[in-house]
Formats: C-alpha cells, sequence, structure tokens
C-alpha cells in the first residue's frame, strides 16, 4: 500500500494550528467525503480521517504537522496526485493562518 507522508513547519502556536486543523479536516470531509474526527490533547491534536480506500491522520503540534496517509489499492495509482493536492491545501491553509497571525501582531514602536 502506497504512503502519503506530508511533513510542514509552522510557527503558528498550538491554538492557530488548531483552526488551520480543522479548517482541513472541514475542506476534505466537503470535497472528497472523508470522515474526520478530531482528539485534542493538552500539547498536541491527532485528526483521524477515513473514507472507503484512505485513512490517516493529521497530528497538528504547535510548531509543525505531521500528516500519514495509506491508499489502499486502487488510490495507490494515483499517489502523487493525492500528495499533490494535500500539500497543496495544506500550504494554502498555513499560508493564509501565517499571513493573519502576522497582521494581528502589534507592531513594536520605535
Amino acid at each position: 500500500m502506497p504512503d502519503i507522508r506530508i511533513h510542514r513547519n509552522h510557527t503558528l502556536g498550538l491554538a492557530r494550528a488548531r483552526k488551520v486543523a480543522w479548517a482541513w479536516a472541514e475542506d476534505v470531509e466537503k470535497r472528497f467525503g472523508m470522515s474526520c474526527t478530531v482528539i485534542e490533547g493538552e500539547t498536541s491534536d491527532t485528526v483521524e480521517f477515513t473514507r472507503a480506500g484512505v485513512n490517516g491522520r493529521l497530528i497538528v503540534a504547535p510548531d509543525h504537522f505531521d500528516l500519514d496517509a495509506k491508499l489502499g489499492f486502487l488510490l495507490g495509482a494515483f499517489s502523487s496526485t493525492i500528495e499533490a493536492e494535500i500539500e497543496s491545501n495544506l500550504d494554502t491553509l498555513l499560508g493564509k493562518a501565517a499571513a493573519a497571525a502576522k497582521r494581528a501582531t502589534p507592531k513594536k514602536k520605535k
């Protein structure tokens, strides 16, 4: 079974990273018919996702995301396309969150 592994560092902290992960989970539920479960922890969260032919998890930490997915036989032929789509989606959400965090940070006076 092909595996997809994606790691992304970030500087959002856990609260903002949670928002990104929840937005990602809502998007994959709508677009791909995934079933997502969020397990909140004190230092990290886990988003478990599944549908026919796919199962995996997204670890949400204060400074990084780790996504691991296993694809079934039929979807395995499309693993490169699926991985690229996940990377694009996650990078877009992280970029928006980083920009919002930058705007929300008060500027220091000189």
